[in-house]
C-alpha cells in the first residue's frame, strides 16, 4: 500500500508542474504579461520556465532522475513564493504561498523517499547492479580458468600420453 501511495503521490505532485508548464508554453504572451505585472523578473523567462516545469514534471511523474527533479522543483516552488506570493497580508497571496510551501514539503518527501519500486531510477539501478554482478562473475570465471590452466601445465602431461 505504501508503494502505491508513493507512486500516486509523486504523480499528483508532478501533474501540477506538467499542467502549469503546458499552460505556460501554450500561452507564452499571457505568461510574459503576468511576469511583467507581478514581479521584476524578465518576461522572456516565460518559455524557459514553462519548458522547465514540463520536463521536470514529466521526469518526476515517471520517476526519472527523481531526486534531482524533486530538488529542482522544490527550489523552483520556493522561488515562486518569494517572487510571486510574497504579499502575505493579502489573504489570497497567503493561501497561495502556503499551498506552494505544502507542495515544496511534498517534493522534499519525494527527494527523501521517492525512489520507489515503480520509478525508472530504481529500474536503472537494478539493471546496473545486475550488469556489475555479471562482470564480476565473468572475471571470476576467467581467473579460475587461468588458475586451472596453470595447474595443468605445471603438473605435466596426463597419464598415458606420450610426451
Amino acid at each position: 500500500m505504501a508503494f502505491l501511495a508513493s507512486v500516486i503521490g509523486r504523480m499528483l505532485l508532478a501533474l501540477i508542474f506538467i499542467i502549469s508548464g503546458v499552460t505556460k508554453v501554450m500561452n507564452v504572451a499571457q505568461t510574459q504579461a503576468f511576469i511583467e505585472k507581478s514581479t521584476t523578473l524578465p518576461a522572456n523567462l516565460a518559455l524557459p520556465v514553462g519548458i522547465f516545469e514540463l520536463v521536470f514534471g514529466v521526469f518526476l511523474a515517471i520517476g526519472f532522475l527523481t531526486r534531482i527533479s524533486s530538488l529542482l522543483l522544490f527550489g523552483f516552488t520556493l522561488a515562486t513564493v518569494f517572487f510571486f506570493h510574497n504579499q502575505l497580508g493579502d489573504q489570497l497571496q497567503l493561501q497561495l504561498a502556503l499551498k506552494n510551501l505544502a507542495i515544496a514539503g511534498g517534493l522534499l518527501m519525494v527527494f527523501a523517499y521517492g525512489q520507489a519500486r515503480g520509478s525508472v531510477d530504481v529500474w536503472r539501478e537494478r539493471d546496473r547492479a545486475r550488469r556489475a554482478e555479471i562482470r564480476a562473475a565473468r572475471a571470476e570465471g576467467r581467473e579460475r580458468g587461468a588458475r586451472e590452466a596453470e595447474a595443468r601445465s605445471a603438473s605435466g602431461p596426463a597419464d598415458g600420453q606420450a610426451g
